[in-house]
């Protein structure tokens, strides 16, 4: 039996009324989750324990099978772990977007959250503004690491663990009342828009009608994380497959592995076909057991706002990942468990994660079940089946 997972971040949404009072999932156009889910098993499952911010880091956490109650220890040491910093025990990490904030203002605090992902920048691009921050801050307590497009990494050393804003939730909110109370942290955002404002880079991007990458935004503080071996824990031998460097490091935590695929960015146009061929070679070529496929898009428009880019990043989660998955693994004659589901919503309208519990399919190719449900946020109420532990979700995957 080979099993999968494909998780689309934030997909699940509230009702729209531009979409006719349907939210995203149900609107798109989604042939091939339609035709899943009427012999798949259909429910609800709460990834988010009570008490804790609905987060990419502890739902993705929960969807793995790891209680975030006992697990969780910061998100931006998970990501520090995927690009290979070496932490100390003594060591705080902190995530480092490099944002857009407005420039009209001339007092620093009246600035504005524009751009949580400055236009969903490159890679490339954002690793030479970072180095320039790099050159002017960097000291022998304060070390940046490049990570992927907007996404980087502050290793404080010796640091404490300070309770910081996640920069997409304060989207076109004044940010003098959500900057750092820590002065240093404080004064080195200040410093790196000085730095960044009039680099080449941004002037090019402003010439081209894009939003400059022009602040460092400091949040989600942790310690080293301490994860159990995912294969020791579950008897499966898992592959992740992801552009985001939050799921990698909890790959590298659990001692899986994960791919490298070109030109996978966590934007709405990553490379969707070069992830479904990252997973079947690991399932049909490889010995794996497992593959978690992970696609952001649908969150990244979540974020930004956009009920038309968020179903057009369902269709393509339906039509470029899930279909020629789905079909490939079916023409290879293998027995599949197929577990489809988000990780959290990110609701077009409040443009940030909540903490609902989201819908999920479960296909066996080995039991198809007769179903009545559609693959939405209602059916899945409708159904009546309701994983209250989101950490338990992946033994009912693994038939445990």
């Amino acid at each position: 039996m080979k099993y999968v997972i494909v998780l689309g971040d934030g997909m699940a949404d509230w009702p729209i009324e531009k979409l006719g009072g349907k939210t995203p999932i149900e609107y798109a156009n989604t042939p091939c989750l339609d035709h899943i889910s009427k012999e798949s098993v259909i429910g609800l499952v709460n990834t988010i324990p009570e008490g804790m911010k609905p987060g990419s880091d502890t739902a993705n956490l929960s969807v793995m099978g790891y209680d975030p109650k006992k697990y969780y220890s910061g998100r931006s040491p998970l990501e520090a772990l995927s690009i290979g910093v070496p932490m100390k025990d003594t060591d705080i990490a902190l995530r480092c977007n490099i944002v857009t904030i407005s420039e009209e203002e001339d007092v620093f605090e009246e600035k504005t959250i524009i751009d949580h992902s400055s236009g969903e920048i490159s890679t490339e691009e954002c690793a030479i503004l970072l180095n320039a921050v790099k050159k002017e801050l960097e000291t022998e307590a304060y070390k940046f690491y490049v990570g992927t497009s907007y996404r980087h990494c502050l290793i404080w050393d010796n640091g404490s663990i300070l309770d910081l804003v996640q920069p997409h939730d304060v989207l076109t909110q004044k940010i003098g009342q959500h900057l750092p109370e820590d002065a240093v942290l404080k004064n080195m955002m200040k410093k790196s828009y000085e730095i960044l404002k009039n680099h080449p880079i941004n002037v090019e991007r402003k010439n081209r009608g894009e939003n400059p990458a022009n602040c460092c935004w400091f949040w989600g503080a942790g310690t080293k994380p301490l994860l159990t071996n995912f294969q020791e824990k579950t008897g499966k031998k898992g592959y992740m497959i992801s552009a985001v460097d939050l799921l990698k490091g909890i790959a590298v935590g659990a001692g899986m592995e994960y791919a490298t695929v070109d030109g996978a960015n966590g934007g709405l146009h990553t490379n969707y076909e070069g992830k479904v061929e990252a997973a079947l070679e690991a399932l049909l070529t490889k010995d794996y057991d497992f593959t978690y496929v992970h696609i952001e898009a649908p969150d990244e428009m979540g974020h930004q706002g956009s009920a038309e880019k968020k179903v057009t990043a369902i269709e393509y989660l339906d039509q470029r990942v899930i279909e020629p998955l789905f079909e490939k693994l079916k023409a290879a004659n293998v027995d599949f468990r197929m577990l489809i589901l988000p990780d959290h919503p990110t609701p077009v309208a409040k443009r940030t994660h909540t903490s609902e519990p989201v819908p999920f399919l479960l296909y066996d190719s080995t039991n198809p079940v007769q179903s009545q449900y559609d693959y939405s946020e209602n059916h899945a109420k409708e159904s009546g089946l309701v994983i209250e532990k989101g950490h338990e979700l992946i033994d009912f995957l693994f038939e445990k």
